[in-house]
């Protein structure tokens, strides 16, 4: 089992410590990515309240969320299509011919 170990992260002018597995890389980067988006929220929509910021930000990636899953979704019908057309290919070059 993998150590944890605190780090700091600001994410929108406030400090978070957070406990984290010894490779912290990732959490990092997912909170300056947080941080950048808040503050690219805060800017374009005019708010300044720190919750206000943050529920917009959510909103922001539940939709991004959403959108991701209908392309997964997309992805996944169009690999099942895939899958039965090579099937029905592979099962015809496997059918005996009747010349």
């Amino acid at each position: 089992m993998a150590q944890k170990r605190s780090i700091q992260v600001t994410i929108f002018h406030q400090t978070y410590t957070l406990r984290v597995p010894e490779d912290e890389r990732e959490v990092i980067e997912l909170a300056d990515t947080v941080d950048q988006l808040m503050q690219t929220v805060a800017s374009r929509s005019g708010a300044t309240d720190p919750v206000r910021v943050a529920v917009l930000t959510a909103l922001h990636l539940a939709d991004r969320l959403r959108s991701l899953q209908r392309d997964l979704a997309a992805v996944r019908t169009k690999t099942d299509e895939f899958g039965k057309l090579l099937d029905d290919v592979l099962a015809g070059e496997a059918a005996p011919s009747n010349d």
